[in-house]
């Protein structure tokens, strides 16, 4: 179904596995580009950069911010720098594949292992024991050059919508509740139907949601983003610790950012033309 009025535009589909020479054929024609892709190439400024080598217009984040927020380990020094509450991590080198030490007298287990730049929690491993720690490397390695370990911090998974160029609309909490059979939010439980409850408003006290909507507005301006992001973070004991930014968040009826707008009276297809103005505005 095309929630995007029929009246108001014509809509063009293009597949970047396949079609960028086509979008370069055509990129006089088109007035502005809605990206609906994840992960590498996707979200880390690639097809951002093509996309500005044409001057075709584009929601969302430009090069730059869409690299540091899929970059994790930049992400969080950014956020560290901001003042932003971030969980103790340290980067992988080669030596820690054949000794484990250094990680282990770093960190406290349980402790997460990260891709430093995928999506989706794609080759993301909970470590509990120091012996499960090596085969948790291998496969995060699997998906990226640089690999991240950062303490786990048990808490609730909450998420917060910012939608905004200069001007910033902070949207509803939303809290994340995987079901029991998912140690975390993984790559099923995030798209598998029913696997999860999204609850918005999430139930937390004004207190925090004002603070984690403060800290979602703090990551998108630090990050550089503009359009619209997505900042997911761990309450523990009264205590926020931000995890990461999504620069193209998941843009179905039931997506996490949609169900958030929709809490703040912005019907999907009113979300869709509010991220088209912003594409087209200049920047300050």
């Amino acid at each position: 179904m095309n929630y995007a009025s029929s009246e108001k535009y014509e809509v063009r589909r293009y597949d970047p596995a396949t079609d960028l020479a086509q979008i370069a054929l055509d990129a006089n024609r088109l007035d502005v580009a809605f990206i609906l892709l994840h992960g590498v190439h996707g979200e880390d400024g690639t097809i951002q950069g093509f996309l500005d080598l044409l001057g075709i217009p584009y929601q969302g984040a430009g090069v730059l911010g869409s690299a540091l927020a899929m970059d994790k380990n930049l992400a969080k020094i950014l956020y560290k720098l901001h003042g932003l509450p971030v969980a103790p991590w340290v980067m992988v080198v080669p030596e820690d594949l054949e000794d484990t030490r250094r990680i282990t007298g770093s960190l406290r287990l349980p402790c997460v292992v990260k891709p430093v730049r995928q999506g989706s929690s794609i080759g993301m491993s909970i470590v509990r024991e120091p012996e499960q720690l090596p085969a948790a490397l291998r496969l995060a390695l699997r998906h990226d050059s640089e690999v991240m370990v950062e303490e786990f911090i048990k808490g609730r998974e909450l998420t917060v919508g910012v939608i905004g160029n200069a001007e910033l609309t902070l949207l509803p909490l939303i809290e994340i509740i995987p079901d029991s059979r998912f140690a975390f939010f993984d790559y099923e439980a995030k798209y598998q139907a029913g696997a999860t409850q999204e609850i918005c408003p999430a139930p937390v006290s004004e207190q925090i949601s004002q603070k984690a909507q403060k800290y979602a507005m703090t990551a998108h301006q630090g990050l550089h983003l503009r359009g619209y992001s997505r900042t997911d973070m761990i309450l523990a004991d009264d205590e926020l610790y931000l995890l990461e930014t999504n620069t193209i968040p998941g843009m179905t009826l039931t997506s996490l950012l949609p169900q958030a707008a929709a809490a703040a009276g912005l019907s999907f297809s009113a979300l869709l033309d509010r991220l088209i103005d912003l594409a087209l505005e200049k920047p300050r």
